[in-house]
């Protein structure tokens, strides 16, 4: 293990924090509501909100199994992207006739979220930074321009760099060019984000239960019940909002598998270190690998780093041991190879957590339960502010509304699920395996990644 790693804490910076909210008390009776959420985290918490605020008349409750925000949505890296398509590329490839509405609706939505921090005061760091992705192999440079090329015939506000230009904006000896776009992106503490949620979803009426996992569902009269281990909620609509974790409908357990990612925070840089890497733009900073990293730094001038080496368990595994072990060290060796210049900064947390990827990369939306039931999953790591706008739809379904929403085709399809094991973990492995050695071989895709992009599956974090 590196020196630096010695002292870290083996816990999630964003939630080792003073400002952390009171438990709230679990559901310990049978009660009834118009709207009840499963899940407390930003899925969940969007969803209650915007119920509340689309008909401030509705009661919600909302079922949490440990506490609000713990899970991805406190653990992230707090990247909110107006992108509802994992990034232009994707949605380009997917859904080109509808790509300009859907960055459309998806810079309204990012634009809606600045503006509910701002009405319920929620004290998250948002700030709309922008991103640099950075590329570190010539490959990428060509990547890079071609994409940037693209957005910009499409009326992105992009612009492609040089080594020179993406070295002054942040400065690593492993820069060969980026793209840069200045909006599009806001970063935010997102355990803060979530816990602003919640307290605002209380503040309009909604009662959140929290150590309340949901054990069942089933049809109730013209609506549904969800039941914990010492209560239960009858109500008209559910909305299930746990991701990663197993889904109480059976039929959505092959569409998601759970992916393990890991993260570092250093202890604040000095003068000194903040001079040596630049970065006075303070925007999000990603590299363009199959296998990337993404970083940010803190409003206290920590730097995070985190990404690389995501990682799937054999049975969709997941365990609070699988959120340390060796990728710590891994990201601790190239932290320093993209900063020399921090090569005796300390690591001050290292951490990990679950989430949940599907073979399209972007969430998938739908009704159960004769429309009694709503859903959204497989975010694949874009759900800090993708999962505003998923809440919307799954509320729009629910209410049989045909909306702009509902009508997109990203909305009206659906993935294809990931095989049962073996198979599951054999295609996972042949797919991470081959794209770091499109990493390694300049790009080139071997015969099993050209298979998938045929067959439009994948695998990503």
């Amino acid at each position: 293990m590196p020196d630096t790693l010695a002292d870290a804490a083996p816990r999630c910076y964003w939630l080792d924090d003073p400002a952390r909210p009171d438990p709230l008390p679990p559901l310990l009776d049978d009660v009834t509501a118009d709207l009840v959420v499963v899940g407390g985290g930003y899925a969940g918490l969007w969803a209650a909100l915007r119920a509340l605020e689309r008909d401030p008349g509705r009661t919600v409750v909302v079922l949490e199994a440990g506490a609000c925000g713990q899970e991805a949505s406190g653990r992230n890296g707090g990247f909110a992207s107006a992108s509802l398509t994992h990034g232009f590329g994707n949605g380009l490839e997917r859904w080109p006739e509808e790509l300009s509405q859907l960055d459309r609706l998806g810079a309204e939505n990012l634009a809606a979220i600045g503006e509910t921090v701002e009405r319920y005061a929620v004290d998250c760091d948002f700030r709309l930074a922008g991103e640099l992705t950075a590329a570190t192999a010539p490959h990428q440079v060509e990547e890079l321009t071609a994409l940037g090329e693209a957005m910009l015939a499409a009326g992105h506000d992009v612009e492609v760099l040089d080594a020179a230009a993406t070295r002054a904006r942040v400065d690593s000896p492993t820069w060969l060019g980026g793209l840069h776009e200045p909006g599009g992106t806001a970063l935010v503490e997102p355990a803060r984000l979530a816990w602003g949620l919640r307290e605002a979803v209380r503040g309009l009426g909604g009662v959140v239960h929290e150590g309340s996992a949901a054990t069942g569902l089933a049809r109730e009269g013209a609506g549904v019940r969800v039941r914990t281990a010492r209560g239960s909620v009858t109500a008209r609509h559910a909305v299930l909002a746990t991701n990663a974790f197993p889904s109480l409908l059976r039929r959505l357990r092959l569409m998601t598998v759970p992916v393990y990612d890991h993260v570092l925070m250093t202890e604040p840089l000095d003068a000194a270190q903040r001079a040596a890497i630049g970065w006075a733009g303070r925007e999000g900073l990603a590299d363009a690998g199959n296998l990337f990293h993404y970083s940010r730094l803190t409003r206290d001038d920590r730097l995070l780093w985190g990404g690389y080496d995501a990682v799937y368990h054999w049975g969709s595994r997941i365990d609070r041991s699988l959120e340390q072990g060796r990728t710590h060290a891994l990201l601790a060796d190239q932290l320093v190879e993209a900063f020399p210049a921090l090569a005796d900064v300390r690591i001050s947390h290292r951490w990990g957590g679950v989430i949940d990827t599907c073979t399209r990369f972007t969430a998938f939306f739908g009704t159960a339960l004769g429309g009694r039931v709503g859903y959204a999953a497989g975010y694949t790591g874009l759900g800090v502010a993708a999962t505003r706008f998923g809440a919307d739809v799954v509320l729009d379904l629910l209410a049989g509304e045909e909306t702009e929403r509902t009508a997109l085709r990203m909305v009206r399809e659906k993935p294809l699920p990931f095989p049962p094991e073996p198979l599951r973990w054999g295609g996972i492995t042949a797919t991470r395996h081959s794209l770091a050695a499109a990493d390694a071989r300049g790009g080139r895709r071997n015969l099993w990644l050209r298979g998938l992009d045929r067959a439009g599956l994948g695998f990503d974090s």
